[in-house]
């Protein structure tokens, strides 16, 4: 066991994420309740939980037998950023207890295990967001060519801490306590969102100038849908929690936000995922084989879909409903895909397998002929 998490990357909470993802996004979409739909979230949801368990045990192991190789994912600009998805994975098994855990381990042990993970991984967000970039320009030697949307994902987890937040604001006392917490997550969201807004020309530019992306790397693409449907479930949730937590004036200025930031970012993502789409098909056709990038295709659709849920709850326009449903069947078949073919590369070993070496490019020799021509 300890031989076979020397090469587990933090890339792996990615799957903890899509999973837990599946679970909230079903149980928020609007519309006739489907039956059995939320019991279904439910077990999702639980999966996620074990899944977390057992990658935090095998990451401790990782960290307590490898730490060689844990400093190297560290000072690797192509790993280090999915330092980010602890965070988020933390952040996300916990909301998903409020929302449909506690069908199951009932609304206290609920609100408990939300507590704990939101307090983790807020802290384990916002320092990602601070290590990571500081290692990049410190320690890591990047350049622009380089950009690719893995970049984003440490900036991202403090949006994700700004949407699951408000679900804890109606437990805390009237008053300084939920103003403080919910005007918090409201500050997570702007540092979240002005960070993604600096990072991602970088990836844009890269992706035009430079052309498509490695293979492996094209799921990637879809990252960028995290921080836009993030950030519009985020406002969504400010306006839910303000009627509680703030005076009039500033809860109404939230519901408008909800909506006048909402609506163009749910634009602009539909925007990129017909372009990521494009990008992906076009791959496939080229020979893209399974990778733990195609967990891409999960997280950040999933928060499109509670992004969608949130305006059709704010506006009151089936077209989001419609959105959302289509969304989540997406999500639906990513996740499936993904699943299947993780869990056959860990019966196999190959997922835990250490890369690959790359091939040895024999040198150019120079030759010149009788006639005195030079090959």
């Amino acid at each position: 066991m300890v031989i076979a998490v020397r090469h587990l990357g933090p890339n792996w909470y990615a799957a903890v994420m899509g999973t837990a993802a599946v679970a909230t996004a079903g149980a928020a979409l609007p519309g006739p309740r489907v039956p059995g739909l939320r019991t279904v979230c439910a077990a999702v949801w639980a999966l996620s939980l074990l899944l977390l368990l057992a990658l935090l045990a095998a990451r401790a192991l990782h960290w307590t037998h490898h730490r060689d190789q844990a400093r190297a994912h560290l000072l690797d600009p192509a790993v280090a950023p999915f330092y980010g998805c602890l965070s988020m994975a933390l952040l996300a098994v916990g909301g998903g207890a409020l929302t449909v855990g506690r069908d199951w381990i009932g609304d206290d042990a609920a609100l408990a295990l939300d507590v704990v993970l939101f307090t983790a991984g807020t802290a384990t967000g916002l320092a990602a967001a601070v290590a990571v970039p500081y290692l990049m320009a410190v320690r890591h030697r990047t350049m622009a060519a380089q950009a690719t949307p893995v970049w984003l994902l440490p900036l991202v987890a403090p949006m994700v801490a700004a949407a699951v937040g408000p679900l804890l604001v109606p437990h805390l006392p009237p008053g300084q306590a939920r103003a403080t917490l919910l005007l918090g997550c409201v500050a997570m969201f702007g540092l979240s969102l002005l960070a993604t807004l600096l990072m991602l020309p970088l990836v844009f530019a890269r992706l035009i100038t430079g052309g498509p992306l490695p293979l492996a790397l094209t799921p990637s693409l879809f990252l960028v849908l995290g921080p836009l449907g993030q950030s519009t479930t985020a406002v969504g949730a400010f306006a839910d929690a303000a009627p509680g937590a703030l005076p009039a004036p500033h809860g109404e200025a939230l519901g408008v936000l909800a909506v006048l930031y909402g609506v163009p970012v749910m634009g602009f993502a539909l925007l990129w995922l017909g372009l990521a789409g494009a990008h992906v098909v076009r791959a496939r056709r080229h020979g893209m084989a399974f990778a733990m990038t195609w967990w891409a295709f999960t997280f950040p659709v999933g928060t499109c879909v509670t992004g969608a849920a949130a305006l059709a709850r704010h506006t009151g326009l089936f077209v989001y409903d419609g959105l959302a449903v289509g969304l989540f069947g997406l999500l639906v078949a990513a996740w499936s895909v993904a699943a299947v073919h993780t869990a056959r590369g860990l019966f196999s070993g190959a997922l835990l397998a250490a890369p690959r070496p790359a091939p040895v490019v024999p040198r150019p020799v120079t030759v010149r002929t009788t006639s005195g021509a030079v090959r």
